[in-house]
């Protein structure tokens, strides 16, 4: 299982302007520290089709913002993308293209890929969310553990990140049910799904139903 926690092989599907950083990184929340600096490089650097549309918050064509949505920088928002009424961006997120910002969702500190949807009352911080990742209504990504230490992803083995905040890590194709909790340091493998009310924890392998954190299995 230790090769399923590797970025290449929880992401398949990267834009062109986000693969420099997806492949420094062989874990992917060794990204979490870099985004910050990684978004003012881009915002520097320009993006063909991008705007500045205020301090250091970048946007891609066709992208629909309410009027009660609120973006602080450093942010870049893909191309076709949507944010919806309540939204909060608070700074250091880059989302890619047709992504969906739900209403009354906030996000911190984390990387949508292309057609990432966390559409009703979502919190992401400190996570990176795959191409066509989805996460149910009232779904959190909680990112700092009750006792404050590292988070320690436990896979195969023990991966000691040495990182106060991590949250979700979702492959390509994940897709978790309303209400779940998604404990700090939680990978969950490409194409699979999560039923509702689910409390996350661990690493969760591809291709996977997970029914409760004991039953978990293949889709056939």
């Amino acid at each position: 299982m230790s090769k399923l926690v590797k970025t290449k092989a929880l992401y398949s599907l990267v834009p062109e302007y986000l693969a420099p950083l997806f492949d420094s990184c062989e874990y992917p929340w060794e990204m979490l520290p870099k985004i910050k600096e990684y978004i003012l490089s881009l915002i520097k650097m320009g993006i063909p089709g991008y705007t500045l549309i205020s301090e250091n918050v970048l946007v891609g064509e066709n992208v629909r913002i309410y009027p009660t949505a609120t973006i602080e920088g450093p942010a870049i928002i893909g191309s076709g993308s949507e944010v919806r009424p309540g939204a909060f961006i608070r700074g250091n997120v880059i989302t890619g293209a047709g992504c969906v910002i739900g209403n009354s969702s906030e996000l911190k500190n984390c990387i949508l890929l292309d057609k990432v949807q966390i559409p009703h009352y979502n919190y992401i911080g400190d996570s990176v969310l795959g191409y066509k990742a989805h996460t149910g209504a009232g779904t959190i990504c909680s990112n700092l553990k009750s006792d404050g230490k590292a988070v320690v992803i436990h896979g195969d083995v023990d991966y000691e990140t040495g990182l106060r905040k991590i949250g979700g890590i979702l492959a390509d194709g994940a897709d978790v049910g309303c209400g779940s909790v998604i404990n700090p340091g939680t990978v969950i493998g490409k194409n699979t799904s999560v039923y509702p009310l689910t409390a996350l924890r661990g690493v969760y392998p591809s291709d996977c139903i997970v029914k409760s954190t004991k039953e978990i299995v293949k889709r056939v």
